[in-house]
Formats: structure tokens, sequence, C-alpha cells
């Protein structure tokens, strides 16, 4: 994508919409549970998860990060 001045766009290009594939990049055990870190094998957005004791799946701590 280029401005209207004929010089490359420094913004990302937007990502289609699509079922995140999450993969597991990193996990550590805290005192509320486990914390895990987690990459889309499609898009590569990457987010913290926790996955609380006792709960029956993780839950998302942060917002989708583009990379």
């Amino acid at each position: 994508m280029t401005t209207l001045l004929g010089t490359p766009d420094p913004r990302p290009a937007p990502i289609a919409p699509h079922e995140h594939a999450w993969l597991t990049e990193s996990r550590h055990a805290t005192s509320e549970g486990v914390v895990v870190y987690v990459r889309c094998a499609g898009c590569d957005v990457r987010r913290v998860d926790l996955h609380a004791l006792g709960a029956p799946a993780p839950a998302a701590m942060s917002v989708d990060v583009t990379g």
C-alpha cells in the first residue's frame, strides 16, 4: 500500500478475519495458575492467557497483539 505522495505506507496491512489457531510459545506457573504465551499459527498475532487453578480452560489476559 502507498500513500498519496507515492511513499510506502508504514501501517501494517489489515489481517483478514479468521479463527486463530493458538500455539503455546511458553508457559509459567504462578500463584494464580499457569500464564501461557500463545501465538496464532496463521497470522502470528500473540496473546497472554491465564489458565487459572481449577478453571476448565485458559482465559485471555491481554488483547491480541501483532508483531
